[in-house]
């Protein structure tokens, strides 16, 4: 198909694991809609995450699609939230190859005490704490990261906190998951799906651009933008996007071009090339080599286990040994 097309009810699937850019040029709103299926359930298959942090997980790795691949230039975005909940790290990594990476750390017994009890939102699994989104194009001099607190049930309102406060640009994002199972040799397997659509209001006409800011630059908090949210068109484009329902985002039958055309064809809604995504760690031997070629002698020395030092990724779970014999040398050689 070529670069853009007007999207049709016969519009070919971008598929699984492929975000699908749009433009709604009737309503000033551009955005990226997706459904990860076999790169998702790949990333969280690799470690024994309970549902509860699997679900989390998988949002987050969605919301980093949607947004990492925005990115015009080569480099890596990067999605990371600390907090001091049972689940105190989720970190997700998108690089414009389509490579992704995504891992979670918890507290197994914390977290089955806020499962029994019932409190599996964002702010009983995170707790307190912040969400941070960095995009790096490889140097220092470009890099920029965008901070701030984490508030909210889900990584939706967190999402919209995000671009309310650090981006201020008037965003609508829904995020589902589904934990789907089929029968296969007598048992049951089981398979993670999720989706997710967003959508930004990005007027190109002068009198709304000027729109998006009041008076003196300021928002107040809870509000997008004073005349923006009076704006008709982003009104009737929130709307259409708060109709979306988690089946919709979720259902292998039901394609990400279905979807927005029922959104948005009175619109007149396009379609761009998709991204494909692909389940990728960026570790290797090299990398992990010279991580450890920038320890001191005593580090390395605190590093050595049964006369050997073993690393472990926690994205992929890949193992590497070293000789910490190489290393002494090394350091000899820099001091010599």
């Amino acid at each position: 198909m070529t670069d853009t097309a007007r999207i049709t009810e016969l519009q070919a699937p971008a598929g699984d694991d492929a975000v699908r850019p749009f433009a709604v040029s009737a309503l000033d709103v551009r955005g990226r809609a997706v459904q990860m299926g076999a790169a998702l359930d790949a990333i969280l298959a690799r470690h024994d995450y309970p549902p509860e942090v699997a679900r989390l997980l998988a949002e987050a790795v969605v919301l980093t699609a949607l947004l990492g691949t925005s990115l015009k230039f080569d480099g890596r975005f990067t999605l990371q939230a600390e907090a001091d909940g049972p689940v105190d790290l989720l970190v997700v990594d998108y690089h414009t190859t389509g490579a992704m990476r995504a891992y979670a750390r918890y507290d197994a017994d914390r977290v089955a005490g806020a499962v029994k009890s019932g409190k599996t939102g964002v702010s009983s699994l995170l707790g307190s704490g912040f969400l941070a989104m960095t995009v790096d194009q490889g140097s220092h001099t470009n890099r920029y990261q965008g901070v701030v607190p984490l508030q909210g049930e889900s990584l939706e309102e967190a999402a919209h906190t995000y671009f309310r406060q650090s981006e201020q640009i008037p965003t609508r994002v829904r995020l589902a998951v589904a934990e789907m199972q089929r029968r296969h040799q007598g048992g049951v397997i089981t398979s993670w799906r999720a989706g997710g659509v967003l959508v930004q209001f990005l007027p190109r006409s002068p009198e709304r651009a000027q729109q998006q800011d009041p008076p003196g630059g300021e928002v107040p908090d809870g509000v997008e933008s004073v005349a923006v949210a009076e704006d008709e068109a982003w009104t009737e484009a929130r709307a259409l996007t708060d109709t979306v329902e988690d089946i919709e985002l979720t259902d292998p039958t039901i394609p990400v071009e279905r979807l927005l055309f029922r959104l948005f064809h009175e619109r007149g809604v396009r379609v761009f090339e998709p991204a494909v995504l692909h389940d990728q760690c960026s570790c290797s031997r090299a990398r992990v080599d010279g991580v450890l070629s920038s320890f001191t002698a005593e580090e390395i020395t605190d590093s050595v286990e049964d006369g050997i030092i073993s690393v472990r990724c926690e994205f992929c779970g890949r193992g590497y040994e070293f000789d910490p014999d190489g290393f002494a040398a090394k350091d000899q050689i820099a001091d010599s």
